[in-house]
Parts: structure tokens; C-alpha cells; sequence
């Protein structure tokens, strides 16, 4: 894995570096996917002008060991020993930014790059997780058909699965069950079918139809005060992880695994703008969008303006 770092380049969209002090992060892993494209969503959205838009520093690009397509015989996942070194290595990086006082932004790369970033938050302490996805993403290997740790992030960031992953450093679990809110999933129907694990109880879960019913403002602010509650042993702050397949199918195809619905453009700035609001946010990455599936550009775009929306919006 080699760590590099590039300078920012220059386009027309307006700096939002009074809000945050951001550090980008490049993580093009698809150790937990496959090689289908998502490995190119770092590229196409500083293209975009994603690091401009929000007045950050590129902070360097974690490159991934190479991809094995055989299922690991004994863990059922794909490459658990590459993810466990990459996610190793994302921690150092992501811990390095932090060390600067700044909030990384994390590209992907697959869903599996969540692991790195929580555990540079675990090296430091307690943090929560706001989950925003369209699938729960809460698969045990026996459940997964073909081993993509991709399906499986929040089980192991909880601490379920194989302890190569789901104990990282003797640290595991990453997050604890009450610190996390997944908001926005729509795939019950999906996962319960395929047999996967149920969510614990003690997570905080809101699919698509409960945040439509409360409203999206409503279900954001109480996803954010879920996560800066206090208890008795305390949360230090959250970290964002957006999958792109949060968003409506009919406005986000770029994606390999496709539902129907979905939140819109503005409902996805709602959220991300009452989450980034508060001093509790310290880090965001997002994933899955694949350039490939965008030929002309245009959904990179659109990506790249809700996102500096958000941040501008703060």
C-alpha cells in the first residue's frame, strides 16, 4: 500500500475553507467489491472539482494491495487479510489528518473503506456512526452470496464477523451498537430474504419510510441527536459514511447494486447539513458511486454540488 500526496488543482466552484479546515483522502479500494469501476470515484469527483468546492487539501491516496477474486476459505469473505492491511493503513492516514486538526474527507473505493476510518476513531476512543445507505449492509459471510465485505461493513464495524476484520488491532468493535444510526435503507425486504443477521435492537435504525413519515428534517436532527447524546460512557464526536446508493435510483443508476427509490438531491443536503452542523462531526467518506456508469459525467457533477452544498450550507 503506498501513500501519496498531490497537490489541489484549480476550477470555478466557490471555497466553503471558512467552515471546515477539510483534508481529502483518496481510498480507491474495491477489496470488498469487485473491480467494476468504484475504484475511479476518487478520480471523477476531484475532476468534478470536489476538493476546490470544499477549500481542502489533498492529504495523499492510500492505494490498495492487489485484488484476489477466491473466496478465503476460512473466513467466506473476499481478501480479508488485503482489507485488514488497507484498513490499517487508512487508519494512519485518516489519523494523521486528525493529528493536523483537520476533517478528513474519505473517497472510495467500496463500503469496506468504512473500516479504516472508524479505526482511526477507535485508536483515539468512542465515536458514532451515521449510516447513510440504502442497504443495511449487516450480512454475516454465510449470508452473502459471493463473500463482498462491501455487504458487510456495519456487522463488522459492530464487532460480528471474522475477528481478522470484525477485531482490528484487538480493538473490535469499532463502534458499539448505540453509537450508530442507519438512516435511510430501504432493502428489508431484500435482506431478510437472503438471510441475513437482523439489526440489534439496541441500534438505532430509520429506513426510507420512517424518514418520510417523520420528514426529513425531523428524522435528521433526531438521527443527530441520537449520536451527540450523552451517556455514561460517552461518544467523542461521529464519523458520516455515505454510500451513494442512499440516494433515489432514478437520479443515482451509477451504482452496482440498484434499488428503487431513495432519498432526492435536497433531501441527502438536508441530512448531511444538520449532521455536519454540529461540533460532533469529525470525518465523512462516500462510496460506491461508479464513474463508469456515468459516462458523460453529469451524475459526478451533480454528486460533487450537493456535497459542497452541504458543506457551504453549515
Amino acid at each position: 500500500m503506498r501513500r501519496t500526496r498531490e497537490p489541489a488543482g484549480a476550477t470555478g466552484l466557490t471555497e466553503v475553507s471558512d467552515v471546515r479546515d477539510v483534508a481529502v483522502i483518496e481510498a480507491p479500494s474495491v477489496l470488498g467489491l469487485r473491480p467494476t469501476g468504484v475504484e475511479e470515484l476518487p478520480r471523477a469527483l476531484l475532476g468534478a472539482g470536489l476538493a476546490e468546492g470544499l477549500g481542502a487539501v489533498r492529504a495523499g491516496r492510500v492505494e490498495p494491495p492487489a485484488y484476489d477474486a477466491r473466496r478465503d476459505p476460512d473466513t467466506g469473505v473476499l481478501n480479508p487479510d488485503g482489507i485488514a492491511a488497507y484498513s490499517l493503513a487508512l487508519a494512519d492516514a485518516v489519523g494523521g489528518v486528525l493529528d493536523h486538526g483537520r476533517f478528513p474527507v474519505v473517497l472510495g473505493g467500496d463500503c469496506s473503506v468504512l473500516l479504516g476510518s472508524l479505526l482511526a476513531l477507535r485508536r483515539r476512543g468512542h465515536h458514532g456512526l451515521l449510516f447513510l445507505d440504502g442497504h443495511t449492509d449487516f450480512y454475516q459471510p454465510a449470508a452473502e452470496p459471493t463473500g463482498e465485505v462491501a455487504s458487510m461493513e456495519l456487522a463488522l464495524a459492530t464487532g460480528r464477523g471474522p475477528d481478522v476484520l470484525a477485531d482490528l488491532e484487538g480493538r473490535g468493535p469499532l463502534v458499539r451498537d448505540e453509537d450508530v444510526v442507519a438512516l435511510g435503507f430501504r432493502d428489508a425486504e431484500e435482506s431478510a430474504a437472503a438471510g441475513m443477521q437482523p439489526l440489534p435492537a439496541g441500534l438505532h435504525a430509520m429506513d426510507l419510510y420512517e424518514v418520510r413519515a417523520l420528514g426529513v428534517d425531523r428524522a435528521a436532527g433526531s438521527a443527530v441527536g441520537l449520536l451527540a447524546a450523552d451517556r455514561p460512557a460517552g461518544a467523542d464526536g461521529y464519523w458520516i459514511h455515505l454510500d451513494a446508493d442512499v440516494l433515489d435510483d432514478a437520479i443515482m443508476p451509477a451504482v452496482d447494486y440498484r434499488l428503487p427509490d431513495g432519498l432526492a438531491w435536497q433531501e441527502l443536503e438536508t441530512v448531511l447539513r444538520t449532521a455536519l452542523s454540529g461540533p460532533g462531526a469529525v470525518g465523512f467518506d462516500v462510496t460506491i458511486f461508479n464513474p463508469r456508469l456515468d459516462p458523460d459525467g453529469s451524475i459526478a457533477a451533480r454528486l460533487t454540488e450537493s456535497l459542497v452544498r452541504a458543506f457551504r450550507a453549515v
